[in-house]
C-alpha cells in the first residue's frame, strides 16, 4: 500500500483487497507487472516477478529474532507467527491478525514494509545495506558512506502518469554535508536542487518573523510549508511509584495546569521558530492527522492568571514554598526550553535548565530517570492510535514509549475498544475523548505541532508535500 498527499490509503502493489468482517483476515489480490530491480543474482540478471511468497518472507522477516528488525514493532503484537502469513498462490497473499487493528491498511504504508526478494537478502547478508534490491521507481547504482548515494531511474518501474511512465528523472544524488549552513550555501549556489529544514543559524537570513521569504531571496527558490505529523511537548513523569515523584509539586494536577497555561506559545513559533508550526492549543494529536479536531479536543491557550490562581489553590501562591524544579532537554532545543523556563519564572515556578546530548537524554527517559524533559512524537503512520498509544498502560516504561507513566483505567478501555470500531468517525470519536482526558491530567505540554519547510529551486516541479514529509520522487520533473 502507499499514500496520496492527504493521507488516504492507495493501492501500490496490491490492487485490491478484502477485509473480513471480524477484522482479522486481510486478503490482497497482487499485480503481476511488478518486478525487482535488476541484479546478477536473477535469471540472465533480469530482475524476477514480485509474487505472493515474496510478501510472506518480507514480512516475517520484520518479526524474525535472527533478523532483529527494528521495524518489528509493525507486526509483533499484531500477528501469532510465520503462518501469519499465507501465499494463497502467487497473486494471492493473505494476513491474519490474533487481534483486530482498524488502522492496519496505514500501517502497511509505512517503508518497513517494502517488499524484498529473498534469493538476494540471503545471498548478501549483512551486506544487503549495501546491495539493496526492491521495486520501486529508482534502483541503487552508487553508495560512499557519509558522502554520496546515487540511485537511477527504473525503467521497469509498473506505476504510470496516464500514458507516462514514471519516474521522470533519470537519476537522484544525494549528499551527505553535516553542517547545515554549509549545505545551505550549496544550495544558494544551485549545487542542490532540493533542501529540507530551516535551520536556526540562517533562520532569520531566510524567513521573516512572520514565516514568509526574505526581500533578499524572493524569487531566487521556492519554499514550501507544509504540516508535519509531529507533535514537540514537554513530559511530566506522574508515577508516583518512582522516588523523583514522591516529593516533586509536579505530582499535582494544577501545579501540571498551571505549568500549561503559562506558556505564550503563538510567540514562542513566532520568535523563536518564525513561525514555522502550529500554537499546540488542541490535544497530543498533531495538525494534519486525520480525524484531528480542535473544536473536539480542549486544551490551554496562555492565561498567566488562571496559572497564577491555580498555583495557589495548589499551595503554592506565587510559587511560594515551591522547590526548585529541573526541566531536561537536548542541546538543539535548548533556546525553546529556555523560553518555557522564562515563562514559568514568570509566575513564580523556579526552573533550573539541564541539557545534555539527544541520546542521553532518551536514554534517561527511557528509565523514567527525568520527570519533565523535553520530547517529540513524530508519525510513524496516518492514524492517531500511533500518538495515544504514548498513553497506553500497556506501554509504560520499559515496555514501550509511556515516558510520563500515565495509567487511567478508562482511558486504557476506551483505547482498546477503539481497536474494535471500523468505522473512522466513531473511531475519530474514542480518539477525542481519550486526547481530552490526556490534556485535562496535564501530564504532556503539547508546544507545538510542526511544519515541514522545503526550498526547490525554481525549476524543480511535481514535488509533493505531505503530513509524514516522505519524499515521494517519482513525479518529480527537473526543467
Amino acid at each position: 500500500m502507499q499514500v496520496d498527499r492527504q493521507l488516504n490509503t492507495i493501492p501500490a502493489i496490491a490492487r485490491s483487497w478484502e477485509i473480513s468482517n471480524d477484522g482479522l483476515e486481510y486478503t490482497f489480490h497482487l499485480r503481476n507487472d511488478v518486478f525487482f530491480h535488476d541484479d546478477p543474482l536473477f535469471k540472465g540478471g533480469k530482475g524476477r516477478k514480485v509474487v505472493a511468497e515474496d510478501f510472506s518472507y518480507s514480512f516475517y522477516r520484520l518479526i524474525d529474532p535472527k533478523v532483529a528488525s527494528s521495524g518489528g514493532w509493525i507486526f509483533s503484537d499484531k500477528v501469532k507467527d510465520k503462518n501469519s502469513f499465507k501465499a494463497l498462490n502467487d497473486s494471492t497473499f493473505r494476513i491474519t491478525l490474533s487481534k483486530p487493528f482498524p488502522a492496519f491498511m496505514n500501517l502497511l504504508t509505512a517503508q518497513y514494509c517494502s517488499v524484498v526478494p529473498k534469493e538476494v537478502v540471503e545471498y548478501y547478508g549483512k551486506d544487503f545495506r549495501s546491495h539493496p534490491i526492491g521495486t520501486g521507481p529508482f534502483k541503487f547504482k552508487f553508495w560512499k558512506e557519509d558522502e554520496i548515494l546515487v540511485l537511477l531511474k527504473n525503467e521497469d518501474y509498473w506505476e504510470k502518469d496516464g500514458q507516462d511512465r514514471l519516474p521522470y528523472l533519470d537519476a537522484v544524488k544525494t549528499t551527505f554535508i553535516s553542517d547545515k549552513q554549509s549545505a545551505f550555501m550549496n544550495f544558494l549556489k544551485k549545487d542542490l536542487d532540493y533542501f529540507d529544514k530551516v535551520d536556526g543559524s540562517y533562520r532569520d537570513d531566510i524567513m521573516t518573523k512572520s514565516g514568509k521569504m526574505t526581500q533578499k531571496y524572493k524569487g531566487k527558490f521556492q519554499m514550501l510549508k507544509s504540516p508535519y505529523l509531529c507533535t514537540e511537548y514537554i513530559g511530566i513523569l506522574v508515577d508516583t511509584s518512582k522516588s523523583i515523584v514522591k516529593n516533586s509539586p509536579l505530582r499535582f494536577k494544577k501545579v501540571r495546569q498551571a505549568i500549561q497555561y503559562a506558556i505564550d506559545k503563538p510567540k514562542l513559533i513566532k520568535y523563536l521558530r518564525n513561525s514555522v508550526g502550529i500554537p499546540a492549543t488542541a490535544g497530543f494529536v498533531p495538525v494534519g492527522m486525520p480525524g484531528f479536531d480542535s473544536t473536539a479536543v480542549k486544551g490551554y491557550s496562555y492565561n498567566p492568571s488562571k496559572a497564577v490562581k491555580l498555583l495557589a489553590e495548589a499551595g503554592y501562591p506565587n510559587g511560594q514554598g515551591m522547590p526548585l524544579i529541573t526541566l531536561s532537554t537536548s542541546t538543539t532545543y535548548r533556546d525553546i526550553i529556555e523560553f518555557v523556563q522564562g515563562e514559568l519564572n514568570a509566575i513564580g515556578i523556579k526552573v533550573k535548565v539541564d541539557v545534555s546530548p539527544n541520546a542521553s537524554l532518551r536514554d534517561l527517559m527511557s528509565k523514567n530517570e527525568v520527570n519533565f524533559f523535553r520530547g517529540s512524537w513524530i508519525a510513524d503512520y496516518p492514524d492517531a492510535e500511533n500518538y495515544l498509544s504514548v498513553f497506553y498502560a500497556k506501554n509504560r516504561v520499559p515496555f514501550g514509549p509511556n515516558y510520563t507513566g500515565y495509567f487511567n483505567a478508562t482511558f486504557d478501555k476506551l483505547f482498546e475498544q477503539s481497536y474494535y470500531e471500523n468505522d473512522p468517525e466513531k473511531r475519530y470519536a474514542l480518539y477525542h475523548q481519550m486526547d481530552n482526558m490526556i490534556m485535562e491530567h496535564g501530564s504532556m505540554i503539547p508546544l507545538f505541532y510542526d511544519q515541514s519547510v522545503v526550498m526547490l529551486q525554481n525549476n524543480i516541479s511535481g514535488f509533493p508535500t505531505n503530513p509524514l514529509n516522505l519524499m515521494i520522487l517519482k513525479r518529480v520533473k527537473k526543467n
